[in-house]
């Protein structure tokens, strides 16, 4: 709320306990009227004669107005003057809404506006600094490697060729993610739902994630049941939360330990397990982990490492489920960690073409 300034009317809102705008100039009007009779039958009483009496009337009927349109308008001159402030970046602008009426609405409608846009430039200044470090680490790494190949400091064998791919990878999956994250922000997606046969669909999608679970000695195990268990969905989008999820469950999992995809149904839901017994989440952290840019892999131990991410996988997760009218969250589990995908088990009204911009493929 802006400060007040020496000579104004103090900020006194006598008509705050009306409900309605309607009601107030009501008050206002007949309060002027009443007050101006008043002040005129009072100096016609004593003798004051009308060239002194409507002058009267007229001074304590415009003071009256003051008093009690300055509460009426004072949350106006606040949206104001936190408008030009906002215009100017500063987004932390509050108006003071204390009434129930018309006004004391816009007020407070303002406010969360204001709240709205300040989450949104933060998001956004976070976004640059998070994309500069991401995309700055695997060029520095890059440009390291190519340049001790160039200056003969390392041979451009196997080992250097695989470390350099692994760094364009890296790359090429954060602007994958930058681009989906941007057809979010449009709503140019369209799905082509058909039904997928899960047990097939998530051999598949674990077939292409076990190279880098071997890394760790890490086996990814699918689990369906029924054998037949199928779920209408874009065949690709579903691709896309398996493999970020069996991904981020094969980083986070300890070394020769088993990372578990399970497929059943629920009632009216088919639900999508990726179990792993790593550190797990923590429940205060279960739904930030879903938003752009956080990470869910940050140490929790005195000493342990980061296993890196962009902290957009989650969010593209997220965006790709709902999409389908699912849902995603972190189940409890006594141990290690199992994310959970939601899907409807029937037809749900978000089909393909339901938007005109054209899709590109995406494979995370």
């Amino acid at each position: 709320m802006p400060p007040r300034h020496a000579g104004r009317l103090p900020d006194v809102r006598p008509l705050d306990r009306f409900s309605s705008i309607k009601i107030k100039l009501g008050v206002l009007v007949t309060a002027t009227v009443t007050l101006a009779a008043f002040v005129t039958w009072a100096g016609l009483y004593n003798a004051l004669g009308p060239s002194r009496t409507l002058p009267l009337a007229i001074v304590f009927s415009v003071l009256a107005v003051q008093i009690l349109a300055h509460g009426m308008t004072a949350p106006l001159r606040e949206m104001t003057a936190a408008a030009r402030n906002m215009a100017a970046g500063d987004y932390s602008q509050r108006v003071r809404a204390t009434s129930g009426d018309e006004v004391g609405q816009l007020a407070d409608a303002f406010n969360r506006m204001a709240e709205d846009l300040e989450h949104a430039d933060t998001l956004r200044r976070e976004m640059v600094a998070n994309v500069s470090h991401e995309l700055r680490t695997p060029v520095a790494a890059l440009r390291a490697q190519l340049e001790n190949m160039v200056d003969g400091v390392t041979e451009p064998d196997p080992r250097a060729l695989e470390q350099a791919l692994a760094q364009v990878e890296r790359l090429g999956r954060l602007v994958t993610y930058l681009l989906d994250l941007s057809r979010v922000e449009a709503g140019a997606v369209a799905l082509d739902v058909r039904d997928v046969p899960l047990r097939e669909f998530l051999e598949e999608a674990a077939t292409g994630v076990r190279p880098i679970a071997a890394v760790k000695d890490v086996e990814v195990v699918v689990d369906v049941e029924p054998a037949g268990l199928s779920v209408p969905a874009d065949a690709e989008r579903l691709h896309q939360v398996v493999t970020n999820l069996v991904q981020n469950a094969v980083r986070h999992s300890p070394e020769s330990r088993e990372v578990r995809v399970a497929a059943r149904r629920h009632g009216r839901e088919i639900h999508i397990d990726v179990v792993d017994e790593g550190p797990g989440i923590p429940p205060a952290d279960r739904d930030r982990v879903f938003e752009r840019f956080q990470r869910g892999n940050a140490p929790t131990q005195p000493g342990a490492q980061s296993t890196g991410g962009t902290g957009l996988g989650l969010a593209i997760v997220r965006w790709a489920v709902s999409l389908h009218g699912g849902t995603v969250e972190v189940a409890d589990s006594p141990a290690g960690c199992v994310m959970r995908v939601r899907m409807p088990a029937g037809p749900h009204g978000r089909r393909a073409g339901r938007t005109t911009a054209p899709e590109q493929p995406s494979t995370t």
